[in-house]
């Protein structure tokens, strides 16, 4: 997957987006084990999930995406991680899987 994705960065973070042959989208969520606190990663990752779950007409419809989180990401406010996620999905649609 992260050999044979396409790759998009964000503030903190990398989308890697594959095709799939399952016919609907999948999501994976990396959190760098750098970010200190099981609870902070965890956080950002139901965030991440909560992003995809109401946002998932930005996705391609039949695509394996990644989420991985770098540890140069700030958890500033759920709202601006959702931001940013969209930004990212909505950029990736143009492009093609």
């Amino acid at each position: 997957m992260y050999s044979q994705g396409k790759r998009l960065h964000g503030k903190g973070f990398s989308l890697i987006c594959r095709a799939n042959t399952e016919g609907r989208s999948r999501i994976g969520i990396s959190v760098h084990g750098k970010i200190r606190g099981a609870v902070k990663r965890n956080r950002i990752k139901r965030i991440i999930r909560e992003s995809f779950r109401l946002d998932r007409e930005l996705y391609p419809p039949a695509a394996d995406i990644v989420f991985a989180v770098r540890p140069d990401f700030s958890l500033s406010a759920p709202v601006d991680i959702s931001r940013f996620v969209a930004s990212l999905a909505g950029r990736h649609t143009n492009r093609e899987v």
